[in-house]
């Protein structure tokens, strides 16, 4: 299975060497010995031919927001459509859900609420216990796209997490982000989001591990997959 990551982002410069770019945390937390990947870093303008040259695509974080603007976020916004369109299998994390909601007809904005940083809880539709994942991001969906399944929310983020019928998966928090990663960031990024929240966010690191979202990505993908050549 190939899956192809439209990288719409870079982790910090400082953090690189030591937690790697965002597609390598892709590649990792989706690691499995049939699985190979390809990179298209798409903020630079670089992207695929088609949607048929992956089985499955995911769509990374970011430090843009959907609206700023840049004619990249246009031209993914469109692919994405085309992907939607054409029922490939489409994972999107937090701006990836930002951008696939955006695209289908949904509204993104700069919660007035803030930041959520840190580890926090989701409610996920179908599980009795929720899923501690780690989460990033000031803005926030505020109107779902027609059509749009809501499988997941938080005391923070109404819609955490959506599902377009068995081909497209999008979600708020990041399960590719690690401990180590989440608490480097937020100490670098600390005039960013403010002295409490970065403490705040490293405090919350203290209650145990995320959850491993790897398995729960890559069964969603094989049953897409699945269903589309059945």
């Amino acid at each position: 299975m190939k899956i192809g990551i439209l990288q719409t982002g870079h982790s910090p410069d400082e953090l690189r060497d030591e937690h790697g770019d965002y597609n390598e945390m892709f590649m990792r937390l989706l690691a499995r010995p049939d699985v190979m990947f390809e990179t298209f870093v798409v903020l630079a303008d670089d992207f695929p031919a088609q949607p048929s040259i992956a089985d499955a695509w995911v769509v990374t974080g970011s430090r843009c927001g959907v609206y700023d603007g840049f004619p990249w976020i246009a031209k993914l916004e469109a692919f994405l459509r085309d992907l939607h369109k054409a029922r490939v299998p489409l994972v999107g994390i937090c701006f990836g859900h930002q951008a696939i909601a955006e695209a289908l007809g949904g509204k993104v904005e700069k919660f007035s609420g803030g930041w959520s940083c840190g580890m926090e809880r989701y409610r996920f539709v179908g599980r009795d216990t929720p899923a501690a994942l780690l989460a990033w991001h000031q803005d926030q969906i505020v109107v779902p796209p027609p059509g749009a399944e809501i499988i997941a929310s938080s005391n923070f983020c109404r819609y955490a997490g959506l599902r377009f019928g068995e081909h497209t998966l999008t979600l708020q928090p990041h399960p590719e982000f690690s401990l180590e990663y989440m608490r480097a960031l937020a100490t670098a990024r600390r005039a960013v989001i403010g002295d409490s929240v970065a403490a705040s966010a490293v405090d919350s690191l203290s209650a145990g591990k995320p959850e491993d979202f790897g398995p729960y990505i890559l069964d969603f993908i094989d049953a897409a997959i699945a269903a589309k050549t059945a």
